[in-house]
């Protein structure tokens, strides 16, 4: 299986490469069409300039050319790549290269058909264009220019060709090399984040799977300075998993600790009790098993909080729903507390509204159970108020308190498990951080949510139904 690194580095350098090729190829294209036109026009002047310097060779009194200058003229054009061939005004023969020196001439157009089709891949032929002599505008003559067309390139212009795509060639080449250096840079730098995650990744699900080791390594965290946003995003995740993780655990501890405190309290009260009782110390009548038995009903209810909360977060839970009036159910479940409230000078105000809804009756009673109990135990003066908010889209539910409310730390983990808030009151009135979990499990099953603010004022919890 192929890197990505390696992969990214290919797929750059391929990307780049053909980038460059195209962008070369048309650059050539264009300059060697550009430089065709120059040559067109260049002959085409060239060609005037042979016929206006024949001419200036005729002279007018003898009525005739001088054939050793035109000699000259001619073999010096020979090599620029122009056969030429003059004759009178009435066409007799006047000079023709071609009889003057066959040898050279066909040298030098082979020269120039080889150089045009075997290095420009320029395939023509040789083209005779005749054009009249004149002195003082009267005709004295014609000359016939022979080339290889549809154009050519001196030796100078083909040097002058070779060097630019030579300097093509060899700019391609770097280009290309410094296409796959920075492929291979740019790879390394958006790999080298991915590789980062992958491996931190991979220790924190063998930390995981095995269940022991050093949690240290939880603590890995990546940097997210990445100028990429999404490698940015990914090792944020990253990062937020293994916080996530890292709290699991210390969750975890925590709630083997809480529960092995809240079994030890009563165990060790049992066994003093009936060690005292054996002993003799203690005489086991009705007020001793009492105090024995609840404890004992203490563990037995810690168990079955722990074993439905368990169950309502593995989605175990089965909802019963019927239609019902939701504010009945407040007013039922009010009553079981007023009592307790009215003890302790607390008064419980109602301000509900028909509601109807299909729920769990039971459930949902459990839920407001547990958050008025809570309001009830941690408000010693002021009142608790249970109020239906009016809402379109959900039933909102609100009860509010005047008690000593929740410190700010604490108020974030309230819905955890065996979390308390005040764990020294809790302890003595024998609650185990459970019951707002248990809440909270309920109405996530039944597709709502449940928040909580205070203040010094006092709670507020809302339970939002859908």
């Amino acid at each position: 299986m192929i890197s990505l690194t390696r992969r990214l580095t290919l797929t750059y350098a391929l990307f780049i490469s053909l980038a460059l090729v195209v962008l070369t190829f048309m650059v050539n294209q264009l300059t060697r069409q550009i430089f065709t036109g120059l040559i067109k026009q260049n002959i085409t002047e060239k060609s005037g300039d042979v016929v206006r310097v024949i001419g200036e060779q005729y002279n007018p009194i003898s009525r005739s050319f001088d054939i050793g200058a035109i000699e000259a003229i001619g073999m010096y054009f020979i090599h620029e790549g122009y056969i030429l061939a003059i004759s009178d005004e009435k066409g007799g023969f006047v000079w023709d290269a071609r009889s003057h020196n066959m040898r050279e001439c066909t040298e030098a157009l082979e020269a120039i058909a080889a150089r045009m089709e075997g290095e420009f891949r320029v395939s023509g032929s040789f083209q005779h264009q005749q054009y009249p002599i004149r002195y003082a505008k009267q005709l004295v003559g014609n000359i016939s220019i022979e080339t290889y067309g549809p154009f050519f390139y001196s030796e100078t212009e083909t040097l002058f060709m070779s060097s630019v795509n030579r300097i093509f060639l060899i700019a391609g080449l770097t280009f290309v090399l410094l296409s796959v250096i920075i492929s291979m840079l740019l790879s390394r730098a958006i790999a080298r984040p991915i590789l980062k995650a992958e491996e931190a990744a991979r220790q924190i699900a063998a930390l995981h799977s095995s269940g022991s080791g050093n949690r240290q390594n939880l603590k890995i965290r990546l940097s997210d300075r990445c100028k990429t946003k999404e490698l940015a995003g990914l090792s944020r995740s990253i990062n937020e998993l293994a916080h996530e993780l890292e709290e699991g655990d210390r969750r975890q501890k925590q709630l083997v600790s809480d529960i092995a405190h809240e079994l030890r309290t009563p165990l060790t009260y049992l066994q003093g009790s009936i060690e005292a009782i054996l002993d003799g110390v203690w005489v086991m009548d009705r007020e001793h098993l009492a105090s024995c038995h609840e404890e004992i009903m203490r563990i037995i209810r810690l168990v079955q909080d722990i074993s439905a909360l368990t169950n309502l977060e593995w989605e175990y839970i089965e909802l019963d729903k019927t239609d019902f009036d939701l504010a009945e159910l407040l007013r039922v479940t009010a009553e079981q507390f007023k009592a307790a409230a009215y003890k302790k000078g607390v008064a419980i105000t109602l301000n509900l509204i028909p509601t109807p809804i299909n729920a769990d009756y039971d459930r949902l009673k459990q839920v407001f159970i547990n958050l008025l109990s809570n309001a009830v135990q941690y408000t010693d003066q002021g009142s608790v108020a249970i109020t239906i908010e009016p809402s379109s889209k959900n039933r909102r539910i609100s009860i509010t308190d005047t008690g000593s409310g929740i410190a700010p730390d604490d108020l974030p983990r309230i819905f955890e498990r065996l979390y308390r808030a005040d764990k020294s009151r809790s302890r003595r009135t024998g609650g185990a951080g459970i019951g707002l979990a248990i809440a909270a499990a309920i109405v996530s099953a039944h597709g709502g949510a449940i928040s909580a603010e205070s203040g010094a004022n006092g709670s507020a919890f809302r339970v939002f139904l859908p």
